[in-house]
C-alpha cells in the first residue's frame, strides 16, 4: 500500500478535516499488507491515527483510516446511538465500536448502512439513506446528501481541495509524516 494510495483516498482525513476514510486496495500478500498497517500506525498513533483492514477478499483489502478521537465524537450524535445500540455496537468506545463494524462486514456481502456514521457523514444524511435509499436525494459527492445540500457542496469542494494539495505536495517531496495533523 504506498503513500500515494493513502493520499488520494485519505487526504482529508490526514488533514483531519474528515473523521475517517475508506478505500480498497488490491494486495498479494496478506502478510504484507499487515505489515504495511502496523508500520503505519506504528508512525501516526502520535498524529491520532489508526488503520486497519475492514475485510479481505478475493485480493483485495477494504482498508479503513480513522481518527478515533473524531470518530467517538461523531459517534455521541443521538442518531448515531440510536441506530448503533440497535445493531449491538458498545457505546463510548471507537475502537470497540470499529470491531462491530469489522462484524458487520464478516455477517453480510452488503456494506452495512451506518457505515456513514463512521465516515463523518452527516447523522441525517445516514437516516436519509436508510430510510429512502437512493430516492430523494438533493446531490451527492462523498455521500448522498438528504438535508444540507449548501453544507455539504462546501465539504465536498474542502475535500476535493485538500486532496489536490496534499498531492502536489507530497509529489513536491513532502512526507506523509510532515502532511499529517497531529490530533488536537
Amino acid at each position: 500500500m504506498s503513500e500515494e494510495m493513502i493520499l488520494k483516498h485519505s487526504a482529508p482525513t490526514l488533514a483531519r478535516i474528515k473523521t475517517a476514510s475508506l478505500f480498497s486496495c488490491d494486495f498479494e500478500s496478506s502478510e504484507e499488507l499487515k505489515e504495511d498497517m502496523r508500520r503505519f500506525n506504528r508512525q501516526f498513533v502520535k498524529k491520532g491515527l489508526r488503520i486497519l483492514p475492514l475485510r479481505y477478499k478475493d485480493g483485495r483489502a477494504l482498508i479503513y483510516i480513522y481518527r478515533p478521537k473524531l470518530l467517538l465524537r461523531d459517534l455521541e450524535h443521538s442518531y448515531a446511538r440510536s441506530l448503533l445500540g440497535s445493531l449491538g455496537y458498545v457505546q463510548g468506545s471507537a475502537s470497540l465500536s470499529v470491531a462491530r463494524l469489522k462484524n458487520r462486514f464478516a455477517e453480510s456481502e452488503e456494506f452495512p448502512h451506518e457505515i456513514g456514521l463512521f465516515l463523518g457523514y452527516p447523522p441525517e444524511d445516514v437516516k436519509g439513506f436508510i430510510e429512502q435509499g437512493s430516492r430523494g436525494y438533493k446531490c451527492k459527492g462523498c455521500w448522498k446528501v438528504y438535508f444540507d445540500e449548501e453544507k455539504a457542496l462546501k465539504l465536498f469542494e474542502q475535500y476535493r481541495h485538500c486532496t489536490s494539495v496534499y498531492t502536489r505536495k507530497h509529489a513536491q517531496g513532502r512526507t506523509l509524516d510532515k502532511l499529517t495533523v497531529s490530533a488536537g
